[in-house]
Order: C-alpha cells, then structure tokens, then sequence
C-alpha cells in the first residue's frame, strides 16, 4: 500500500514537472497541442502547459541572428562583374509563422541566401561601380534592406541590415583595372607637373620682371644722385675757383703733384711749367 503512495506521488511530482516550464529572456516558445500550434509565449519566466505527450514545446531564439552571404558574382550597370561579400541581421518576429513556412534556422538562412541575393543583384544591377564602391553604397544597402525585409516578412522573419563586407574584381578582370587605373594616376600627376612647371614659369618671369624694374629704377637713382653730387662738387668748384682764382690754383696743382708723384716716380718736365717751378721751389 505504502509503495503504492509512494509511486502515486512520484507519478504526480513528475507530471507537475513536465507541466512546467522556464523560457529564457532569450528564447520564443511556440506551443503544440498533438502536433497543432495552440499559442506562443515571447515573455520570459514561468510557464505552465500540459504535459507530453499531449503538449510539447518549440523553441526558437529570440536574438538578433547574423547570416553570413557566400561570395556571389554581380554585374552592375556599366556591365563590371563583381564578386560581393556581405552578410544579413536578422531575427525571428512571429514564431508560429516561422514554424509553419521554415521551421528551422538552417532552411531559414538558405531562404534569405536566395532572397538577398536576388535583391543585392536587382538593386546592385542599376548602379555603376564607381557608386557600389564608394558613392551610394548606403543608400543601396538601405534599399536592399527594406526590400529584404518585405520579402522575408511571409517566413516570421525580419531583416534588420544588409551590410557588403567588402567588393572585388574577379581575377581576370584585375590586371586590366588596375592597369586602367595605373594609366589614369600618371595621367593625373602628368597634369599636375605640367601645371605646376607652367605656373612656376609665371613666377619666374614675374620675379625676372620685378628684378629688372628694381635694378633699372636703383640704377637710375644712382644716376641721379651722381650727377647731383658732380654738380654740386663743380658749384663748390666753381665758387672756390671766384673767390680767390690763385689758392685755387695752387690747390689744383696740389692735387695733382699729390697724385702722380711718389718715391718711385720720375718726372722729365720742360722748365716753363708751374709744376717744374713748385718743385724747384721744394728743394
């Protein structure tokens, strides 16, 4: 009788714990009733269902997921083939919906492998490469993000972001690119050595200019002065010469035996010149 209690009150501890259940802040429970969706529970605690076999319960994640794009080909609009690596965030809105359309993560990502990449290269195949690249490359995710997501909404899916890691040329297209784009950047630094010679030759003609202007007005103000100065010596001359004719004479003749007579010097004078007197007179 006792051991009978006993299994009873197992049987029943056992039942109470198989009606229990936590679900986790990151998780999403569907719960199904014979096989049939009966509710879902996205709040996080304690939970109560009947127990197996007539209920059980689905958990789904309820975090944001990443899915990683395989490399695919694209072409744009100026017909470049390109090779995309990109990747999708993404998380599970309505889990009854996904549990009836996909079911599981892994038929989910390959859904959004076909739908991005249907979407990358429509909306990738109205750009040039310049804008893929470098110009428009947000605005184009954005774009592919929010059509993304109005395909994937039919799966319990919502996409947050398509993001493009990285973009390269396929390998027999990179020599010729790279070739191209060698050619473009010596073409450029051609440019900028011939603008750069051309206006250094505008500086040095105007630097010639500028010199020969200041060396003509320096000349011809020393001219000037020159001719100022001569004429002032003459005036002074001139007025020496009125005020007393014989001290300026004599002054002359000094400056003349001054310049041309030395200790090394010898002089054949005829013996009527004044010269030839005043050194007569010396000795």
């Amino acid at each position: 009788m006792k051991k009978g209690i006993i299994a009873l009150i197992v049987l029943a501890i056992l039942v109470i714990f198989s009606t229990v259940f936590i679900v986790d802040t990151t998780e999403q429970v569907v719960i199904l009733q014979f096989g049939k969706p009966v509710r879902t529970i996205k709040s996080p605690g304690l939970h109560f269902k009947l127990p197996a076999p007539i209920q059980n319960s689905v958990v789904f994640d309820n975090r944001l997921l990443e899915y990683d794009v395989p490399p695919e080909e694209v072409l744009s609009k100026d017909k470049k083939s390109l090779i995309v690596d990109n990747y999708v965030r993404w998380r599970i809105v309505d889990p009854l919906l996904f549990l009836q359309t996909v079911q599981a993560i892994p038929t989910a990502a390959t859904r959004l492998d076909d739908i991005v990449y249907s979407e990358l290269r429509r909306e990738l195949g109205t750009h040039n490469m310049s804008e893929i690249i470098t110009e428009n490359r947000e605005l184009i995710m954005e774009r592919v993000t929010r059509e993304s997501d109005q395909s994937t909404k039919g799966y319990g899916i919502e996409v947050i972001d398509v993001r493009i890691r990285r973009v390269d040329l396929p390998r027999e297209n990179e020599e010729s690119i790279y070739a191209r784009m060698d050619a473009e950047r010596k073409r450029q630094a051609n440019k900028f050595r011939s603008e750069g010679e051309e206006e250094a030759q505008k500086i040095r003609a105007s630097t010639d200019k500028d010199k020969t202007i200041i060396l003509a007005n320096a000349y011809k103000q020393s001219e000037e002065t020159r001719g100022f100065g001569e004429a002032k010596a003459l005036e002074i001359y001139a007025n020496a010469f009125g005020a007393d004719p014989d001290f300026y004479e004599f002054l002359r003749t000094l400056e003349v035996y001054r310049k041309v007579l030395d200790n090394q010097t010898t002089l054949v004078l005829p013996s009527d010149t004044k010269l030839f007197r005043l050194l007569q007179q010396g000795k």
